[in-house]
């Protein structure tokens, strides 16, 4: 059977849209740059995917989660580093107006949009943090910010988790959350976008451990990713070597091959002391950790931190699942083959036809896998057109309800990825389906 892989991400796009998976924001009115809705088969993807992260990150013993508001004092971001140095150096066409990152382009070549010659202004900074205001007059309200990360939550929160639950160092605080950064120029879909979704863990450690946590979650992380489906071969570490960021003394991306070639999915950076430093001082605060285990000595921990963009591993997920099987052929059919536990639908029952004596069998399967499963009733078109709506969508196993069932008690079940069928009792569904998902 020949096979094809994705090579063209306008190909993934439209089926995200036909299928349900992702639609442009505010579409009917001409959508807004670089913003995405997820539809209803993306949200049950996306929702699998911060709850395996969820999972991966706080059913264990040394890790606790919160969930810090968006809105935060001004003073946060200004003790960061953000208000002062979270910017890109930015460009303009002097004819077309086009906008670029100065960091990205050939400033020496031709306009990319318009061709024109020696027509890019000076670069200039660029803040991208989204500025607005707090209070019922804007004249005279306090500017706040959109956050443009999560971490910054979870350091001012280090204290208030640290005795509320009694935690001794190594520990970690794990948030899933929204971020926003006005970015110059987002793209490619949803891997840059100007509203984002970031799954991120800090990790509090002894000063001088930091090279052991980094091997630790290099390991864990990785496997993360592999667990969840994805190919290995198109994964690969990135080591940023000597070009940190001001904060880090280390730093990894585990990066994906996307059709636009290879990029970041998360970042595992060893952020020192600098967060809970710069709190400390611009706060007043004493975020000391007195280590009992070492003569009470008091220490700034140091932070190993995990962020993973969660829409830049659902893009992966869904780049890594496509696959068209006999190309051009009358048999072709497009398959996003994810495995079980990341599915938006698990399972699929369909009664042969719109009948009644089919649907008498049909509907009460589907409220008993319903408790366990996040199942779809079909029963619109042709059972071939609606076995191939549920290949594109990734059910793993559809479930047909036909004549004979009223009389032998059997269900077809349908295995996506092969699409062999097994003839099984309705009495034994729940255990075979138990065996095949998993769970």
């Amino acid at each position: 059977m020949k096979m094809k892989k994705l090579e063209d991400m306008q190909d993934l796009v439209s089926l995200c849209k036909r299928r349900g998976f992702i639609f442009q924001s505010s579409e009917i009115y001409g959508g807004l740059g670089s913003c995405w809705d997820y539809g209803p088969m993306g949200v049950e993807l996306k929702r699998n995917v911060k709850d395996s992260w969820w999972k991966a990150m706080t059913f264990r013993e040394d890790i606790d989660g919160i969930d810090a508001a968006i809105l935060m004092h001004p003073q946060v971001w200004k003790a960061s580093g953000h208000v002062d140095g979270f910017s890109d150096p930015l460009v303009d066409c002097k004819e077309c107006k086009a906008r670029f990152r100065a960091d990205k382009i050939d400033l020496s070549a031709p306009c990319p949009s318009c061709k024109s010659k020696d027509s890019f202004t000076e670069p200039r900074d660029f803040n991208l943090m989204f500025e607005t205001t707090m209070g019922p007059v804007k004249d005279s309200g306090s500017t706040v910010y959109l956050r443009p990360e999560t971490a910054q939550g979870i350091f001012v929160n280090f204290l208030n988790v640290q005795t509320t639950m009694r935690r001794k160092l190594p520990f970690g605080i794990a948030q899933i959350g929204k971020s926003f950064r006005n970015e110059i120029t987002p793209g490619n879909f949803t891997f840059r976008t100007r509203e984002f979704e970031q799954m991120e863990m800090q990790y509090f450690i002894k000063p001088g451990t930091q090279k052991e946590a980094m091997e630790k979650w290099k390991e864990i992380r990785w496997k993360w990713h592999v667990d969840q489906g994805l190919t290995e071969s198109k994964l690969r570490w990135h080591d940023h070597g000597t070009e940190l960021a001001h904060y880090a003394d280390a730093a990894f991306d585990i990066e994906y091959e996307f059709p636009i070639g290879w990029d970041e999915m998360e970042g595992i950076h060893s952020r020192t002391d600098f967060d809970l430093g710069r709190h400390a001082e611009f706060s007043g605060k004493n975020l000391n950790y007195v280590d009992q285990a070492d003569g009470n000595k008091k220490y700034i921990p140091y932070v190993l931190e995990t962020a993973v963009g969660c829409d830049r591993h659902i893009l992966a997920l869904l780049c890594d699942a496509y696959r068209v099987e006999n190309p051009g052929e009358k048999e072709e059919r497009v398959v996003l083959g994810f495995i079980p536990k990341m599915a938006p639908i698990k399972v699929a029952v369909m009664p042969l036809m719109k009948k009644e004596p089919l649907e008498a069998v049909a509907r009460p399967l589907l409220e008993k896998l319903q408790t366990r499963y996040k199942c779809e009733y079909d029963v619109a078109g042709s059972i071939g057109k609606r076995y191939r709506r549920q290949d594109e969508i990734g059910t793993p196993y559809c479930i047909t309800v036909d004549y004979d069932s009223l009389e032998d008690n059997s269900v077809t079940v349908r295995d996506r990825d092969s699409m062999a069928q097994e003839r099984i009792k309705l009495e034994d569904i729940e255990n075979y389906l138990l065996t095949k998902l998993g769970f």
